[in-house]
């Protein structure tokens, strides 16, 4: 459907310019971008959430388990070598503290702290491990240049001591400030600290507190991929919601935009027919009279005044015709649709153009149509046969080829083509066809072509018209089959 441009400015006057020119606001641009703003600061803000989640809960629960496993084999160990229940692991690990503790096996105290020092040497995925006293001294270590420093300025370690719990944190740069990050092996990526704390017999006091240093690979490898899976996750949820939302967005605006023409269209119809009625009511009359006098004029008179009083009833049917013409293109169409018998239709229109389409030397080519039946009125479909076909013997004035045929066809609707071989239109005036009042023809109206689109549309048809100067015009008419 060829639709007349519209201005891409509005002017709007001000009081100290001559104007001021301003874009039509654009709802489906304006739309486009805000939406797409807030989609993608929702997924960023929750793909960062989920991230820090994921990374949290994982690290925290890989803490768990060290803290729970470490603290096993303290109990186990202290068990292995029958030391009484008085005595624990975080109680034995301070070689300091050997000459404080004459009930205990001196053997079985050293077997124990040996083997828990074993195990704990040997954690996989391990970086440094440290154990301190409650004097903040490193009373054992896996770098054995750290053993009896004492560690200062500490807050994790410090938080632990006090709150007698344990405490985790991960890192991915170790600080080479801090006297306790001193690797044997450097981490390569995120790695974990852990301050576990081992508790005297009472379980009131923290007697040592282990310090680990680990970086787990299968579980930053397990990381990755969640987060990974996160964001994959985040970004096609957020392309989903976009188009989504943009396509419903562009559905509407084009709704809108379809609805607006529809009711500037309608109102100009309107205008037009009460300007239209009214002059058609204050001709009427005059042309009567006008036609009535000649008429009486040419019965008297034989002389040479008969040919201009021929002209003047010619002139004067020819304003009535285009009064008729107009009345009839701007009245509302209230006609209800019915099924109409396509060819049948398209047969009169022709049958009554036969002995205009020999005299202008124009041959016809109708391809056989099915048998169908299309929604509309019988009066009104011929109507638009009649408009086509005069359109198109006016364009072959010298003669040339008129062809109707079905160019596509479905369960719901029919397209039917008219092409002739006649002088074309310029790219201009397509754009104009449809366009009240407006016309290439010398004397015409220009409004058969509005009140074919008018009647398409009316019974949920549409009309699409493409011509190239000095080689034809073709007109698609699509209709909507009836329900058989």
């Amino acid at each position: 459907m060829d639709i007349a441009p519209r201005s891409d400015t509005l002017v709007v006057p001000s009081d100290g310019d001559a104007g001021v020119v301003r874009k039509p606001f654009d709802l489906l641009r304006w739309y486009a971008w805000v939406s797409l703003a807030i989609i993608v600061s929702v997924a960023v803000g929750l793909g960062l959430i989920s991230s820090r989640f994921i990374i949290n809960e994982s690290v925290e629960r890989d803490a768990l388990l060290t803290a729970q496993f470490i603290q096993s084999i303290a109990d186990a160990e202290v068990r292995h070598v029958a030391i009484p229940n008085v005595r624990t692991m975080g109680e034995l690990l301070d070689p300091r503290m050997d000459q404080a503790m004459p009930d205990v096996d001196p053997d079985a105290r050293r077997k124990a702290r040996g083997e828990f020092l074993d195990h704990i040497a040997h954690l996989p995925d391990m970086l440094l491990a440290n154990i301190y006293a409650p004097d903040r001294t490193v009373i054992w270590s896996s770098n054995p240049a750290l053993t009896g420093k004492v560690i200062e300025s500490d807050d994790d370690l410090e938080r632990a001591f006090e709150y007698k719990m344990r405490v985790s944190a991960s890192y991915h740069d170790f600080d080479d400030a801090r006297s306790e990050q001193k690797f044997v092996t450097p981490p390569q990526q995120l790695f974990i600290e852990n301050y576990i704390p081992l508790f005297d017999a009472d379980g009131e006091r923290v007697a040592a507190m282990v310090e680990i240093y680990k970086e787990p690979h299968d579980l930053i490898v397990r990381i990755e991929h969640g987060l990974l899976l996160i964001w994959l996750a985040i970004a096609v949820g957020a392309a989903v919601v976009y188009l989504g939302l943009y396509g419903i967005m562009r559905r509407a605006a084009r709704t809108l935009e379809v609805q607006q023409k529809r009711l500037i269209s309608n109102e100009t119809f309107v205008a037009l027919g009460e300007v239209s009625s009214a002059v058609a009511h204050s001709l009427r009359n005059p042309l009567a009279s006008i036609r009535s006098s000649a008429e009486l004029a040419q019965a008297f008179d034989e002389g040479p005044a008969q040919k201009n009083i021929s002209d003047i009833i010619s002139q004067v049917d020819r304003m009535a015709q285009w009064v008729r013409q107009l009345l009839q293109s701007l009245r509302p169409l209230n006609d209800e649709a019915v099924p109409v018998d396509l060819p049948q239709a398209l047969q009169e229109s022709l049958q009554a153009f036969s002995v205009p389409l020999v005299r202008s030397g124009v041959s016809l080519d109708v391809c056989p149509l099915p048998s169908l039946r299309v929604l509309g009125h019988p009066v009104l479909i011929g109507q638009i046969f009649n408009s086509l076909i005069a359109n198109a013997l006016e364009a072959m004035e010298q003669g040339g080829h008129l062809r109707v045929e079905v160019v596509r066809q479905d369960r719901r609707s029919l397209t039917l083509r008219l092409s002739d071989t006649g002088k074309g239109m310029s790219e201009q005036q397509q754009r104009m066809a449809f366009r009240p009042f407006f016309t290439t023809k010398q004397g015409g109206l220009g409004v058969g072509l509005v009140l074919v689109k008018r009647i398409m549309e009316r019974f949920g048809g549409s009309i699409r018209l493409s011509s190239r100067e000095g080689e034809g015009t073709s007109v698609s008419l699509s209709f909507r089959l009836a329900k058989s």
